[in-house]
């Protein structure tokens, strides 16, 4: 699919492509024909991601640690220009605050807060050169904080204002930003967030990915003349 005013496939860049929701939009934008470049941790990483999804490209960068990107992408065949930038994945550790310890907070932001910052400004000339989209996939955790759930809402809190800043300055030069709150979906994270709750996981009972990947799709596909800025994608009733 081409973006709106242009010719060929669309480009995305696209993290957490492994599982979960990020598999599930690395699938639907290979089938509709769109060049889709995964990033991957390491290099094993990136073959089987290249194994997982045929057709996908992969760069090699770890989010959890920020301070490295530049180096790693530098070092790496780029796309020349990007429609969309897909933020997709995460990191969760759940505990009271009393508990949780420097090397948790450190890691939680800089998977889900640094990491997505520091990608996002390396690769913004592409997008500048495409008015591109970049997607951030928060959490209802962005909204609300409750309690054991500190570092995860703390970076996603931060993760909304990193959305809204980046949105207020690269409007001139077109670049659209989105930011996607689902509920609790049917996920491997989720299958750990249920096992430090300590509760019985039943998917049955939350989001299916494909229908937040739907969710995202549908504001980057949507016309140039509108923006979703925020969207709220909570459990409905099977």
């Amino acid at each position: 699919m081409s973006a709106p005013g242009t010719t060929g496939p669309r480009v995305h860049l696209l993290t957490g492509g492994g599982s979960g929701i990020g598999a599930a939009l690395a699938r639907r934008l290979l089938d509709r024909g769109d060049e889709v470049w995964l990033l991957a941790r390491d290099a094993g990483r990136a073959r089987e991601l290249e194994a997982a999804h045929a057709g996908a490209r992969t760069l090699v960068g770890d989010l959890g640690e920020p301070g490295r990107l530049s180096w790693a992408l530098g070092h790496q065949a780029q796309p020349d220009r990007l429609d969309t930038l897909l933020h997709i994945a995460g990191v969760v550790e759940l505990g009271p605050v009393g508990d949780l310890t420097p090397k948790i907070w450190q890691e939680t932001l800089a998977a889900n807060l640094v990491g997505p910052a520091e990608l996002t400004r390396l690769v913004l000339p592409q997008l500048r050169l495409g008015r591109g989209h970049v997607v951030f996939a928060n959490s209802g955790a962005g909204l609300a904080a409750h309690a054991q759930w500190s570092a995860y809402a703390a970076s996603k809190h931060g993760l909304k204002a990193l959305a809204d800043s980046l949105r207020a300055e690269e409007q001139e030069h077109g670049v659209r930003v989105t930011t996607v709150y689902p509920g609790r979906t049917a996920t491997p994270m989720q299958v750990k967030v249920h096992q430090q709750e300590g509760k019985a996981y039943d998917a049955a009972r939350w989001i299916d990915p494909e229908s937040v990947a739907t969710a995202v799709l549908t504001a980057v596909d949507l016309p140039r003349d509108a923006l979703i800025t925020d969207l709220t994608v909570r459990p409905g009733l099977a």
